[in-house]
């Protein structure tokens, strides 16, 4: 059966995120609503939904999001039972009425072959009210690959149009990134244990982009810049072998250029980006090098 979580803490969407969850064409879900001691209390709103679907609700006496985001979504899915997938959904993010039923239709294609699945998505730009235009992806990917087409902005990915598989969570968790920036693009590709990713693009899950959420907010860039900075580096140290040389150079000059927006690069950091350019050298790279530094 599939768990849908929930880590809650902001009201002002949280009824279409139910109202979404009601309208599901197929209702073998669960869901587990982990409520971050927040201000907003969303009691009255969820009793509208009793009897509408199968949900838990579970308020923590302390707030941990503001602290440590990954912790949070990792209690909330401590609240789940026996289920052995898990979509972590935000509470503004919504679901199209299908994704559940078409999750069933299609389990059979991938239950054997993949611990990621992933939903077609639309990003909803809240303050424009303008709705994107519908993302959908291959319908098997490798998780390199689709981090790669991310980096590119060819495409795009966030936290809620995925269903993973809950054994693979419990052998690596979610790393623990300033604000969760890049925490769940660093779970795909750990959680994937090098499998494809599958893809459902006949069911859309709608992600919000507003200025009450991490992803729109301006005011923490500085931190988002520490993650990436930290997240860059692990990829060059643990996952750069699985990327085309031509790539791995295009992730150093990522690491290179945030980390040199973080601070004035030191000796260390020389001997890391020199060492890593050399072992992934090309041709194109050492022209730009000697033009932009000699």
């Amino acid at each position: 059966m599939l768990a849908i979580v929930i880590p809650y803490y902001k009201l002002t969407f949280f009824e279409e995120t139910l109202e979404s969850l009601a309208n599901q064409t197929d209702k073998r879900f669960k869901v587990f609503i982990g409520d971050d001691s927040s201000p907003e209390d969303p009691t009255v709103l969820l009793s509208k939904y009793q009897g509408k679907f199968d949900f838990v609700y579970h308020r923590f006496e302390s707030n941990l999001g503001g602290t440590s985001l990954t912790q949070q979504w990792e209690r909330c899915i401590a609240l789940s039972d026996n289920e052995e997938w898990i979509m972590i959904l935000g509470d503004d993010d919504y679901l199209g009425e299908n994704v559940v039923e078409q999750f069933y239709i299609h389990l059979l294609e991938f239950v054997t072959k993949t611990n990621l699945v992933r939903f077609a998505s639309r990003t909803i730009v809240q303050e424009e009210n303008h709705k994107a235009r519908i993302c959908e992806n291959p319908v098997w990917e490798s998780a390199t690959d689709a981090f790669y087409r991310k980096f590119k902005l060819i495409t795009r990915s966030s936290l809620s149009e995925y269903v993973f598989f809950k054994k693979a969570y419990q052998r690596y968790g979610f790393y623990n990134y300033p604000l969760a920036w890049n925490s769940d693009d660093r779970a795909w590709l750990d959680f994937s244990e090098n499998r494809p990713i599958y893809s459902i693009n006949e069911g859309v899950v709608c992600v919000r982009l507003s200025n009450l959420n991490i992803s729109g907010k301006r005011d923490n860039l500085e931190m988002k810049n520490a993650s990436l900075v930290a997240f860059h580096k692990f990829l060059i140290q643990h996952k750069l072998k699985y990327f085309s040389k031509y790539d791995r150079i295009k992730i150093i000059r990522k690491y290179h250029y945030e980390l040199n927006i973080m601070k004035s690069l030191e000796s260390m950091d020389w001997i890391f980006l020199i060492k890593n350019y050399l072992l992934n050298i090309n041709l194109p790279v050492i022209k730009g090098f000697l033009k932009k530094y000699i």
